[in-house]
Formats: structure tokens, C-alpha cells, sequence
């Protein structure tokens, strides 16, 4: 998976379903530029998408439905994300976080070589204009709890437990009986 520069391509989008609901996938040329959910945080507004286009960006949608299957394809097409370098660098770093693990905001401000801008990661990451295929979902808490997700926190459970990473504490304990007394 590449990342360049959008420049001035124009734009189109498709709309494909997924268990996270309607999905918009914005391309850039022949790039995908967006993938967005339905009341998204940071959902860019639907005129600036460009006209829709059926079966636009099939290689995108057919890497969804294998995904949302359980399989782990690679992601080969291309990305035109438009962000700050430091967004960018974040976005790169989120890309090697593998299938079934999770890091903290902490970590991944380390993997960009920026400890201490662990707020500045967090924002970076609630900025990336394609989650799930740049997967923001793996970022947890310091103490592993689940935080922030621009689809909402059920969508991040959900993205994590279909890759098996979500970890036992984060799953609420079945009630037990009433305390005695």
C-alpha cells in the first residue's frame, strides 16, 4: 500500500455495505482518498466527494467484504491521503500495526519518534481519512480500555473483536449473583 500526494485529481465516490453499515469510499483518480461511515466524527461534507460512481474502486470494495469475512488480505491499492506530515507519519505508523494487535497512543508516539505528543498522536489518529484500511481501531488506552473511535466506540469493538484483539478486560463481565447481605 503507497501513499502519495492528492494534488488536484478529481473526485468520486461509491457507497458499499458493510456490518459497520454504509460505507463511503471516496477516490482520488484511482486512489482511494476516504472511507467514511455514517456519523463519523470529522466526516467531510458529501458534496466534496464528487459524483457516485458505481463499481468505483472495486480492488477497495472486494478488500472490505474479504475483511469483514475474517480473512487477512493485504491492502494493495493505492491511498491519497491529504494531511499534515506529522498526520501522515502517524498514518504510516498505523499501517504496520498488525492484523489481531493493538498498541497504546503512548506506543504509537514512540513509533513515530515523538513521545511526548501522545494528545497530538490521538488527534492524528481521530483524523485518518480512511479507517479501516489504515487501522486507527488497534489504538487503546494506557491501560488497554477502549477510547475514542470516529465510528463511535461499538464499531471499534466490533472491528476488534472480528481480528481477535480484543483483550478479556475490555469485555464486560456476565452479572453474577446478588451480593449476599
Amino acid at each position: 500500500m503507497r501513499m502519495r500526494d492528492t494534488g488536484c485529481s478529481p473526485r468520486a465516490h461509491t457507497v458499499v455495505d458493510s456490518p459497520l453499515g454504509p460505507l463511503t469510499l471516496v477516490a482520488s483518480g484511482e486512489a482511494l482518498a476516504g472511507l467514511y461511515m455514517a456519523g463519523q466524527r470529522h466526516h467531510p461534507p458529501q458534496e466534496s466527494f464528487g459524483p457516485r460512481r458505481a463499481g468505483l474502486l472495486a480492488p477497495v470494495a472486494a478488500w472490505l467484504e474479504a475483511y469483514f469475512a475474517g480473512q487477512r488480505p493485504a491492502f494493495t491499492a493505492p491511498l491519497a491521503l491529504e494531511g499534515t506530515p506529522f498526520q501522515r507519519a502517524v498514518w504510516q505508523a498505523l499501517r504496520d500495526v498488525p492484523y489481531g494487535a493493538t498498541l497504546t497512543y503512548a506506543q504509537l508516539a514512540e513509533r513515530v519518534g515523538r513521545p511526548a505528543a501522545v494528545r497530538a498522536v490521538g488527534a492524528a489518529n481521530g483524523r485518518n481519512p480512511v479507517g479501516v484500511v489504515v487501522p486507527c481501531h488497534r489504538v487503546v488506552g494506557s491501560d488497554g480500555s477502549l477510547t475514542g473511535h470516529g465510528g463511535g466506540l461499538e464499531r471499534k469493538r466490533f472491528l476488534l473483536e472480528l481480528e481477535g484483539a480484543l483483550a478479556p478486560a475490555l469485555t464486560p463481565a456476565a452479572p453474577g449473583p446478588p451480593p449476599a447481605g
